[in-house]
């Protein structure tokens, strides 16, 4: 019989679900329940709790999806959360207790983003090695453009070249909270233009999530004089600073916008921290890659990290037991 049990998340174990997420090796405020439940219109919740005893000791952050349970779709990574007490075989055992409850719900396959080794404050690759022992399919490998901040490389001249320009015109940074003015005057238009998109959070959204989580969600907002000509949101962990909603003006060129920007944050505001993530440069899976962006994170001193996928048949445990 296995020491661990598992059950789906309840409302009522929040404050447990909370401080087993701000103690593990593996977790982010990404995993904070308030900061996953803002869209929880958007996903089924399936979130797995595994017990020992009476005792929480790992989290699964994941949604239902036709008959599969996923790692969260409004969360950037996930997997199995355990404290940094959790050994090998301990996660090997959780790991095997999360399959077995799944196909006991006739879940078919579960499909899980493996933590990028970035974010954890311990090594975290047991998942990795899983994957292969159990056969697992690896359903995509994105690539992300990431600085180590503890030995950072210097910023290429092109790039240099922008700082200098934007200095001389007396461009200026500044700590906001203007997450509508930057997404009505910039950010929106910005990815009509140049991709017919739209940013996955509306501004109230972020706007509610950054009171939630001050010390973590950050917007830096560049002006010329008075007029916001750019700016990026930083998601900040204990490890990485992790920037998106980068966007500017069209005089961006002219004007050095993103490169005064980048210049500060990687060498003023976030190098107390390990890693600059600049996040990945891919579609569709991983199979198409965008090139042209990632020259231009390499050329701040980014080189290329590998954010993974796997889908998991709960079916197939015996090669994971064997290792037991």
């Amino acid at each position: 019989m296995s020491t661990y049990r598992v059950a789906a998340y309840r409302p009522e174990w929040a404050d447990a679900w909370n401080q087993l997420v701000s103690q593990a090796k593996n977790a982010t405020f990404l995993f904070h329940r308030s900061f996953m439940e803002y869209h929880a219109d958007r996903f089924k919740d399936a979130s797995q709790c595994i017990f020992k005893g009476d005792k929480l000791v790992g989290l699964f952050p994941a949604n239902l999806k036709e008959d599969q349970w996923v790692s969260h779709g409004g969360l950037s990574y996930g997997g199995l959360v355990v404290p940094p007490s959790v050994k090998f075989n301990s996660y090997v055992e959780m790991l095997i207790a999360l399959f077995e409850a799944a196909e006991s719900q006739g879940i078919t396959q579960v499909v899980i983003k493996a933590m990028p080794d970035i974010y954890c404050s311990q090594p975290s690759q047991e998942l990795d090695y899983l994957s292969f022992i159990a056969g697992a399919k690896t359903l995509k490998i994105e690539s992300a453009s990431t600085i180590d901040l503890r030995n950072p490389m210097p910023i290429q001249s092109n790039r240099y070249e922008g700082v200098k320009k934007a200095k001389k015109l007396g461009l200026t940074i500044k700590q906001s909270t203007d997450f509508k003015g930057f997404w009505d005057e910039i950010l929106i238009p910005n990815l009509e233009a140049r991709h017919e998109a739209k940013p996955v959070h509306t501004a109230e959204e972020i706007a509610a999530l950054q009171l939630d989580f001050p010390e973590n969600i950050h917007l830096f907002l560049v002006y010329d004089k008075t007029r916001m000509v750019g700016g990026c949101v930083v998601f900040e962990t204990s490890t990485t600073a992790h920037v998106q909603y980068i966007a500017a003006g069209a005089d961006r060129q002219q004007l050095g916008t993103l490169d005064l920007l980048f210049d500060h944050l990687i060498l003023m505001e976030f190098d107390h921290l390990n890693y600059f993530d600049f996040g990945i440069s891919t579609v569709d899976g991983g199979l198409e890659l965008n090139s042209g962006l990632l020259y231009w994170k390499e050329c701040f001193g980014a080189r290329t990290t590998a954010n993974k996928t796997y889908g998991f048949d709960p079916k197939q445990t015996e090669k994971l037991k064997g290792l037991l």
